[in-house]
């Protein structure tokens, strides 16, 4: 499997190699940008690892460029990085680095560039390239990283065990690996993550929650969480999405498996969205299930106000796993809290005053609640699943049509609370807030237009009401 590199990739690999030589260092190309080439994948990360000090090589080669890029230094990790026409390289001497065993933290050794081979975290991933001028492109390739990516398989470069018990994130990365490329986790591999599950503990959440959402941001997700799931890793790291797991039976009525059920949601969406918070909104849309299942004798099983559950237990599940707890995070709970909202539309008689109601809740975000409810619609009945899109296709044209005439989406009161306090001489109170509800309820009810003459009107008419004088 010949590189094939771009001329500009060819000119900065070739001038790395003749810096090293001018050092005395051994340099090679090493990792993900030797894997993506050999598959064909666009990458712009270079890992450097060199036989001496990274750091000083690093500089050697920024002082060979032009324009020169600045050298970033990171002197705890002994390692260095340059960015350049829109690469990033990053340089390291060889070591060998472990985990103790209740550490989170690596213990780092200087090391050969055999054992810095060794160390890495798949066969896929061992793989190197010679950069000095002697021997310029002659690819290494110690534990047959070329035939795992041939045979499209993740395994490990020494015995599972040592490798995960190394750094107990590569179980989370092979999974990683697994999903993204599509390849298969190799029995053996596959047995040592299973039995090394626990470890998983020692890594920090942050670390954990990265390699997940590289999950969540592929092509097909549920292969990743499928995999969790098989190796118990789920259980440990994301409890509430397992508790969606499983299928209760009472008087011959069961309900779906709402953890598969959520792997479809995921997936459905994907092709429509990049968005990772949108998939996020995905994965936990039916997250308060569990906490609302009931069983009704003679009707069956019902999940009612798991939109609302759901929706409270987002800030809690964003906060253990370390996600943004800030305007992505209100997002998702705002999406989860009204994902039942659009799909309910389409079993009732649709009235204006519904559709503008969930205008003014969605704004903005309607068009994204749009798409996780349309990928909600699953179903192994390819009629009922006919039936519902055509259903919901017809809400999307009267949800148009209702924000044309009353552009209710990102509304904002045609009558300011300082309006009505000069209208009746009244000082901020609850009073001039009951006012301003009252003409936003007019309007969504469509008892009076959204413009305003017809909101001053009907402010008097209100305040005429409450007893106040006009």
């Amino acid at each position: 499997m010949p590189i094939e590199y771009k001329k500009e990739e060819l000119e900065v690999l070739k001038r790395i190699g003749r810096a090293a030589d001018n050092i005395n260092q051994e340099a090679r190309l090493i990792g993900g940008f030797v894997r993506d080439k050999l598959l064909k994948r666009p990458t712009k990360d270079m890992d450097i690892v060199c036989l001496g000090d990274g750091i000083q090589l690093a500089k050697t080669v920024a002082q060979t460029l032009q324009p020169q890029p600045k050298v970033h230094i990171f002197k705890n990790f002994g390692t260095a990085q340059i960015k350049w026409e829109g690469y990033e390289i990053e340089f390291v001497g060889a070591r060998k680095e472990s985990y103790r065993y209740d550490s989170r933290k690596p213990v780092v050794q200087s090391g050969t560039i055999a054992e810095d081979q060794r160390r890495r975290d798949f066969t896929i991933n061992a793989l190197s390239v010679n950069l000095n001028p002697d021997s310029f492109g002659k690819l290494i390739d110690p534990f047959e990283g070329v035939k795992d990516l041939q045979d499209e398989v993740i395994k490990t470069p020494l015995e599972p065990v040592k490798t995960f018990s190394d750094d107990p994130l590569r179980m989370m990365r092979a999974i990683r690996f697994a999903t993204q490329l599509q390849f298969t986790i190799e029995q053996n591999t596959f047995t040592g993550i299973k039995e090394n599950a626990e470890r998983i503990r020692i890594v920090s959440k942050e670390r954990i929650t990265e390699e997940l959402n590289k999950i969540i941001l592929s092509k097909q997700p549920s292969i990743g969480f499928e995999l969790l799931f098989q190796t118990e890793i789920l259980h440990i790291i994301f409890p509430p999405m397992m508790r969606l797991h499983g299928v209760e039976v009472r008087e011959g009525k069961g309900h779906k498996d709402n953890f598969y059920h959520t792997l479809k949601v995921l997936d459905n969406i994907c092709p429509y969205t990049d968005d990772l918070w949108l998939r996020w909104a995905a994965i936990l849309h039916d997250i308060g299930k569990p906490a609302t299942k009931r069983f009704e004798s003679g009707h069956g099983w019902t999940f009612h106000g798991h939109e609302v559950v759901g929706s409270r237990m987002v800030p809690k599940i964003f906060k253990k796993l370390k996600l943004p707890l800030n305007e992505k995070m209100r997002f998702v709970k705002k999406l989860v809290a009204l994902h039942l909202r659009p799909i309910s539309l389409t079993k009732d008689n649709i009235t204006d005053s519904a559709l503008r109601r969930l205008l003014f809740d969605a704004g903005d975000d309607l068009e994204a609640l749009m798409l996780l409810c349309n990928a909600d619609i699953t179903s192994k009945n390819k009629k009922k699943v006919k039936r519902f899109k055509e259903n919901f296709k017809l809400v999307q044209q009267q949800l148009k049509e209702v924000e044309e005439q009353d552009r209710i989406k990102n509304w904002q009161p045609p009558v300011s609370g300082k309006e009505i306090m000069e209208a009746f001489h009244l000082k901020p109170s609850k009073t001039v807030g009951d006012i301003k509800n009252a003409i936003r309820e007019a309007i969504l009810d469509g008892e009076i237009p959204n413009n305003k003459e017809a909101a001053l009107q009907y402010m008097h008419k209100s305040a005429k009401e409450l007893g106040i004088k006009t």
